[in-house]
């Protein structure tokens, strides 16, 4: 049973609700977006050092990462309502800390670790309680479409934010920029706080902190085709993880560093991810949402990244960027719309907190591995004389880059094996039919 507390004055229900609450993170995000592009701009002419930008990067995803078990726990225990918007004054705090030293020209580059590692701890918790609150917004049936909302505003972000930056950098500074981002800051709260968002009434006997830190694991590992699914996930993650991680290279080899061809490529993935948080807005996804999932991820590993390593123009590339991304809205609507189904919204932050560390810490193992694969394996392979360069230069051309190439092509056949073996699975291919949705139970309870 949910309970409308946290205050506020208006009450909308439904997709209504879902809508306004989303107009204001998406204003947030967008605010983000512009002032973390103004600052790595600002920490490259300051440094020259792409190290720096990977450290300014770590000390914001590593926090929120390990946190995540905790913040789940908590957000269980708190009003989501007020953990969301505690979540955007704790970034907004950092910003105003950040724009404070760069007026009084005392900003360096380690304060940017400082407030990122403050920033992520406290974004550890924005996620699952936004997520959670989904479930108690909009109707079951709408779940998809709610998801695929959040996929098109972290997508319309990484298309407009950067450009936008971009621009404004020359006529209002990066001070400027982060003065944007406090006032989107300041319209996403002040919508949080007069709007009456639901909160579960949580009726299960209260434990220690650590005991529901690990409620999650529990919870999933207790019900093997949600933790089927969910290694998938991680496994398609950890895929995708190695080839964004080696993708700038691969562009900058292959086009002898023009930054103009790279950035249309990576404008080309957000504006795939658009087309397809559209398309789940107003569609909704299949009924069957495991499809959802498991093809999404074969469109986008088969098609989109083969397409990538084998193109060798840049027309080539931004298709595969697009097929890439535009399944990637399907692929992860779909999959929210089973968890937030089958989960009751009173442990939905613990287990969806647990849900986002298990997809997360694959990005810092590829992050590990790719690199070296890409320069000490793949690369010499495909050069002159390599034992590969004979056997796929006619695949994917030879030169610089190709040996990455050639990685993204082996990465797509991979991910699309891992969804495929996933769909042979029947576990995993039956979950939605095998693990009852939390209302059924809910309903079948009362009667008995």
């Amino acid at each position: 049973m949910a309970q409308s507390i946290g205050g506020g004055r208006i009450r909308l229900s439904g997709m209504r609700l879902f809508s306004v609450v989303w107009s204001g993170q998406f204003l947030s995000l967008l605010g983000t977006y512009m002032s973390q592009f103004a600052l790595s701009i600002w920490a490259w002419e300051k440094t020259g050092q792409a190290t720096t930008l990977a450290l300014v990067a770590l000390f914001s995803f590593g926090p929120s990462v390990l946190m995540f078990p905790i913040a789940g726990a908590l957000v269980d225990r708190w009003n989501r309502k007020l953990v969301m918007m505690i979540s955007d004054v704790a970034a907004g705090i950092a910003t105003i800390v950040v724009f404070a030293l760069l007026y009084t020209g005392r900003l360096e580059v380690w304060h940017l670790y400082v407030t990122g590692t403050f920033t992520g701890i406290f974004q550890s918790f924005q996620w699952p309680a936004y997520s959670a609150s989904i479930s108690l917004m909009v109707e079951k049936k709408d779940y998809a479409r709610a998801s695929g909302m959040l996929s098109l505003a972290d997508s319309i972000s990484n298309i407009i934010a950067p450009a936008a930056a971009g621009i404004l950098l020359g006529i209002i500074g990066v001070s400027g920029i982060l003065t944007i981002d406090i006032v989107t800051f300041i319209a996403a709260v002040s919508i949080l706080l007069v709007l009456v968002i639901p909160q579960p009434q949580r009726t299960e006997e209260k434990k220690s902190i650590l005991k529901d830190a690990v409620f999650g694991f529990g919870y999933i590992a207790e019900r093997r085709g949600l933790l089927g699914l969910q290694l998938s996930f991680f496994a398609s993650n950890l895929v995708m993880g190695f080839a964004f991680t080696v993708l700038t290279p691969m562009l900058m080899l292959r086009t002898g560093n023009d930054t103009v061809i790279t950035g249309a490529v990576q404008a080309a993935f957000g504006v795939g991810g658009v087309v397809g948080g559209v398309a789940m807005s107003i569609w909704g996804g299949p009924k069957r949402r495991v499809y959802g999932v498991l093809f999404g991820m074969i469109g986008s590993t088969l098609f989109g990244m083969t397409i990538l390593g084998m193109g060798q123009a840049p027309i080539i590339w931004m298709v595969g960027a697009f097929v890439t991304m535009i399944f990637g809205p399907v692929t992860n609507a779909s999959n929210q719309a089973i968890w937030q189904s089958k989960v009751p919204p009173e442990v939905q932050g613990r287990v969806f907190a647990t849900r986002a560390l298990i997809a997360q810490i694959s990005t810092p193992v590829a992050m590990v591995i790719a690199g070296p694969l890409a320069d000490r394996v793949m690369t010499p392979s495909m050069m002159p004389g390599g034992a590969l360069y004979g056997v796929f230069g006619w695949l994917v051309g030879t030169g610089p880059g190709a040996g990455i190439g050639l990685l993204f092509v082996f990465l797509g056949i991979i991910g699309a094996l891992i969804s495929i073996g996933a769909l042979a699975i029947k576990t995993i291919r039956n979950v939605e039919s095998d693990i009852p949705d939390h209302d059924t139970v809910k309903t079948r309870g009362v009667g008995a």
